[in-house]
């Protein structure tokens, strides 16, 4: 199990006191994923909020991504070492994966990348082993309450903790949320739960692809039911001539994780990203996230 010190990662992180702050007008957000490439279904939102609204975007990565060699043997003459069974994976993939996603984070203006280096065992949807036997759940809660108060995020996005998803992107949110819920009520970061669909897996245009109201055990989770399901629009042009929309962004994201083949289904799909928000902020902010979306939703060269 991996040990974690707080103070001791931002100390490693050469962290100053406190973050250099966006413009007042400008929103400041904490990504939290479990892996690189996490970040890839969220893409054209951190986009648009650092390159459209001049916000601040800073990711906070929580295992060291060594076990994602099963699509990686497609990378290994890209770059020349073996990567494509457990052995050479725990030893060689890790750094790798962490520079994929520095480049991810190039492309999508992150400022700061946060590597908390918690143990990537293997896939699982059993949240429960996650948090219990196999990460060391307090230090990271304790490491994401301590990015989040020096931050001074206005928000934090995080994938949706859906039954089925993977265990570790489960136990990431989970730990997103209860660090955002300890912190001074004046302090708290406006939490969001983040998935994507293409238009044809809706229900209707427009509308969530499926309902959550929580992950059964973890009441953290539950989300507001009086808050509307936020969306951004990948298919939104990001020029006037509508050639190009924002797809492209995101392609170019999912093309820096060169080490995960299987990342090449997922070239031109979603045409839509969701977001939920989550009961454990407080309701008089539900309009501070439906302003940032209305944000995002304009077109930049108007």
């Amino acid at each position: 199990m991996h040990r974690l010190c707080c103070l001791a990662l931002l100390g490693l992180l050469g962290l100053s006191p406190a973050l250099a702050q966006p413009a007042a007008d400008a929103p400041g957000v904490l990504v939290v994923t479990a892996h690189p490439d996490d970040e890839t279904l969220m893409a054209a939102t951190i986009y648009t909020i650092t390159h459209t609204l001049g916000g601040t975007v800073d990711l906070a990565l929580v295992t060291d991504g060594s076990v994602g060699f099963h699509y990686a043997m497609i990378a290994e003459p890209f770059y020349g070492i073996a990567l494509h069974d457990e052995e050479d994976a725990r030893q060689n993939l890790s750094p790798i994966r962490k520079q994929e996603l520095r480049e991810a984070g190039r492309i999508l203006g992150l400022r700061e990348i946060f590597f908390l280096d918690a143990f990537d065992h293997e896939y699982t949807t059993d949240v429960d082993t996650v948090l219990q036997h196999v990460w060391d759940a307090d230090a990271v809660r304790d490491s994401l309450g301590a990015i989040m108060q020096r931050g001074g995020y206005d928000f934090v996005l995080a994938l949706l903790p859906t039954p089925e998803t993977h265990g570790h992107h489960k136990a990431a949110t989970i730990l997103a949320l209860e660090a955002a819920s300890r912190l001074p009520a004046d302090e708290r970061p406006v939490v969001l739960g983040a998935d994507f669909a293409d238009a044809g897996d809706l229900p209707a245009p427009d509308a969530p692809p499926y309902g959550f109201t929580e992950l059964e055990g973890y009441p953290v989770t539950r989300v507001d039911p009086g808050a509307p399901i936020l969306r951004f629009d990948r298919t939104r042009p990001m020029e006037e001539d509508g050639v190009v929309d924002y797809k492209l962004v995101v392609n170019w994201a999912l093309a820096a994780h060169k080490s995960q083949g299987d990342l090449a289904s997922y070239f031109n799909r979603g045409d839509h990203e969701f977001y939920w928000f989550f009961d454990v902020n407080a309701p008089e902010r539900r309009g501070d996230a439906v302003a940032l979306f209305e944000q995002l939703g304009r077109d930049p060269w108007r």
